[in-house]
């Protein structure tokens, strides 16, 4: 399949790929993970076979995208891309103009980007989150991987990918920026869908546990996979999981 490639808000750079049914508006959207590669060609395809629009947005201030990291609570760059695509958006590699009004909406946010898929569903235009090992309490730091530890690496062996707004970085620690914890009390459990294992070492299952009971959302606790990655969503005994999840 073709995979497009397009910038939102004159910042984001954004992958694409239409669904195999061209009659579909089910928009997906992924949120990558901190670090990691610009790459999801195959769970992008996966899923626009399966009749969805997907998305894979570079957070602003990383990779090819403008702006600086964290700058903005990262969900922001979602709702960016949700208001974007109802508007004509050019694939720059063939030209083509392409404009979804979307059916439905779900955001995919795996690690570092669980927190902007949890966070989007505080927008009613968001209808499911898919969660894979997310981050949900800044302050509850894993001691396998330090935020301070994790800025010095960013600095040290992504020079260039990802553009960091200090300020902002340093308010992750503090628990008081990007956090979902801190807006639990809003949160509508019945978007939310969080896949987390036990032994994940780099972030920690517990509190994550914790945070799924008191929103009441739909919890998969596996005993081991360590940390998990969206291509997970790709085996059949998940996909046909998240299916039902959003069929409801």
């Amino acid at each position: 399949m073709h995979i497009g490639r397009t910038r939102f808000k004159n910042q984001i750079v954004t992958e694409f790929i239409p669904p195999s049914n061209k009659k579909s508006r089910k928009v997906m959207i992924f949120c990558a993970g901190v670090p990691s590669a610009p790459f999801k060609d195959d769970v992008l395809e996966f899923w626009a076979k399966k009749g969805h629009w997907t998305f894979f947005p570079r957070y602003r201030g990383t990779w090819e995208s403008s702006g600086g990291f964290l700058s903005r609570s990262l969900e922001k760059d979602v709702l960016d891309v949700i208001d974007s695509v109802s508007l004509p958006f050019k694939d720059y590699w063939n030209g083509k103009t392409y404009k979804v009004e979307p059916s439905s909406v779900t955001v995919v946010g795996s690690s570092f980007g669980g927190p902007a898929a949890i966070l989007s569903t505080l927008d009613e235009r968001v209808n499911k989150a898919i969660c894979i090992s997310p981050v949900v309490d800044w302050k509850a730091e894993n001691k396998a991987e330090p935020l301070s530890h994790l800025y010095q690496f960013l600095q040290l062996a992504y020079p260039g990918a990802y553009r960091i707004n200090k300020t902002a970085w340093n308010k992750l620690a503090r628990g008081t920026y990007y956090n979902p914890v801190r807006h639990q009390e809003k949160i509508d459990g019945r978007k939310v869908m969080i896949f987390h294992a036990k032994n994940d070492d780099v972030v920690k299952f517990k509190p994550v546990a914790k945070f799924a009971k008191e929103v009441d959302c739909t919890f998969i606790g596996l005993n081991k996979g360590g940390h998990l990655s969206s291509s997970m969503l790709m085996k059949n005994k998940y996909y046909r999981k998240v299916k039902e999840f959003l069929g409801k």
